[in-house]
């Protein structure tokens, strides 16, 4: 199958799963989700759906849960959605990309503050010289 038609149905199933996550699942297990983005298998039959949920392990853990649950109530909103012969069947991924990309940017933070910016001191006789920083 061509590749731009499953990068569009996949981006249908981002939309779609993203809006009935937000405004229609009143589960109070799913909160604080975002969906970053879905991979769609090339005979149509299944996606999934990369999820980046806030909040501690566990729960992360009660919110995937929550939504494994509401998979059947998503999927029948994208087959209202999708005009394809077969709806795919969804599955949630934990998306840990977010979460990775954070730690990367607080240990590259970290790396930056050990290192001290070498600084230039004027001796009494006018000339300079470089020295470590305070």
């Amino acid at each position: 199958m061509k590749s731009h038609r499953l990068a569009r149905v996949a981006e249908v199933i981002r939309e779609v799963a993203s809006e009935t996550i937000l405004f229609e699942l009143q589960d109070p297990r799913v909160k604080g989700v975002t969906v970053t983005r879905a991979e769609v298998a090339a005979d149509l039959q299944h996606a999934k759906v990369y999820v980046s949920i806030m909040g501690t392990p566990k729960e992360q853990q009660l919110c995937m849960h929550g939504l494994r649950h509401a998979a059947g109530y998503v999927q029948k909103k994208l087959a209202a959605r999708l005009t394809t012969r077969f709806t795919p069947s969804l599955r949630f991924v934990l998306d840990e990309g977010v979460k990775n990309s954070i730690e990367i940017t607080r240990l590259i933070n970290e790396a930056l503050a050990q290192s001290k910016p070498t600084e230039q001191v004027e001796i009494a006789d006018g000339t300079a010289e470089e020295s470590e920083g305070a």
